[in-house]
């Protein structure tokens, strides 16, 4: 290896330390900008057509952040029918809980010759502890609270700047490329625009339509409440491999509860296995298909780093940023190891690298 590409590797290596860091440390203020700007892009083409049918753009993206809020709305609106329904069922759970408690502590006290006064002793030190802690839970919980509604007005707040000044900021871009850039810059916001709203709307069909199964599959197994825990189990997706197994805890545990076998817990783990090898092989591929045009491996990297630097919100954040990484590297050539490393697995065209190999396999034997 020469000393300009020494050079250069070392350069990449420095820049992506770099940008690490900045993501790292500057997450509090990215978090949310960088959702404010991912939704400005899927009401992007909605704001662009009605502004096409004579609105201004002011009314155009207050009607779309209206329509968003209606349907976010809306969907806590049918989870919160669904518990308000589980909470009247709650007295039947909880009897039938007492007497699962009753029956664990007698076979503890025959199995393991611990004795229904040690175990009650033990439950008290616990809530004791826990009583003990109660004061920094509730802190905790008023700061995520809070966090919470910051996030939901700040992020909102941020897509309609975005959706307002997106001229300005094409002008920055081109300020900063320079001429020669004009062409390529605009086919890539063009491209990384039309991709993300794609790759957004068929994700949402997806986690509805494996909300629906999750929903009819849980009724058709006699669960209470199925919209709920289907609904839960569908948007706790979002996490791979990790979410499906937290949806599918709570409703094993209500069938268990219920009717005090564990064919029924099973039966929803057969559910939701099923329903989740659909999504994976069957719905996923035919509603998003290749919208982000990019290999698995990519993607799983992508999630996993994400995970790391900003958590769940980078896990959500770091594959459509992946995606549009990308789309820049389409268009610049000096990025397209990066390109080969990101793109969909496709046959490639010989090399004389594979020519070599080919030649001397053929002098080995």
């Amino acid at each position: 290896m020469n000393r300009s590409k020494q050079a250069s590797l070392l350069y990449y290596l420095q820049i992506s330390i770099g940008v690490t860091l900045i993501l790292y440390v500057g997450r509090t203020v990215l978090i949310p900008l960088s959702f404010g700007m991912l939704i400005a892009m899927v009401l992007y083409p909605f704001c662009r057509w009605m502004e096409r049918k004579g609105l201004s753009r002011t009314a155009s993206i207050g009607t779309s952040l209206f329509l968003l809020l209606v349907i976010t709305l809306s969907l806590m609106g049918l989870l919160s029918w669904q518990l308000v329904a589980f909470q009247k069922e709650w007295p039947l759970i909880s009897s039938k809980l007492d007497v699962s408690v009753k029956n664990l502590q007698d076979w503890v006290a025959t199995y393991f010759n611990i004795t229904l006064d040690m175990q009650t002793q033990w439950v008290r030190q616990l809530l004791m502890n826990a009583g003990n802690r109660l004061g920094s839970l509730v802190t905790g919980t008023l700061t995520v609270t809070a966090g919470l509604l910051f996030f939901l007005i700040i992020v909102p707040l941020f897509a309609a700047l975005f959706l307002y000044h997106r001229r300005l900021f094409i002008r920055f871009l081109d300020a900063l490329l320079g001429d020669s850039y004009h062409q390529p810059v605009a086919r890539i916001l063009s491209q990384t625009i039309q991709t993300y709203h794609n790759y957004i709307k068929g994700l949402l069909m997806v986690y509805a339509i494996v909300g629906v199964l999750n929903s009819l599959g849980l009724a058709l197994l006699g669960i209470r409440q199925p919209i709920l825990f289907g609904m839960i189990a569908s948007v706790l997706t979002i996490i791979p491999y990790v979410g499906i197994t937290i949806g599918s805890l709570l409703p094993m545990a209500v069938a268990w509860i219920m009717y005090d076998s564990m064919w029924y817990p099973l039966g929803v783990v057969a559910i939701f296995a099923f329903v989740q090898y659909l999504e994976a092989n069957v719905i996923f591929p035919l509603v998003v298909g290749t919208q982000l045009k990019m290999n698995a491996l990519a993607a799983l990297v992508a999630l996993l780093v994400g995970g790391v630097i900003w958590g769940v919100s980078g896990m959500v954040l770091f594959l459509p940023f992946a995606a549009i990484l990308k789309i820049v590297s389409d268009y610049v050539e000096e990025w397209k190891p990066l390109n080969i490393l990101l793109s969909p697995m496709t046959e490639p065209k010989t090399s004389k690298m594979t020519d070599w190999i080919k030649q001397l396999g053929k002098k080995g034997g």
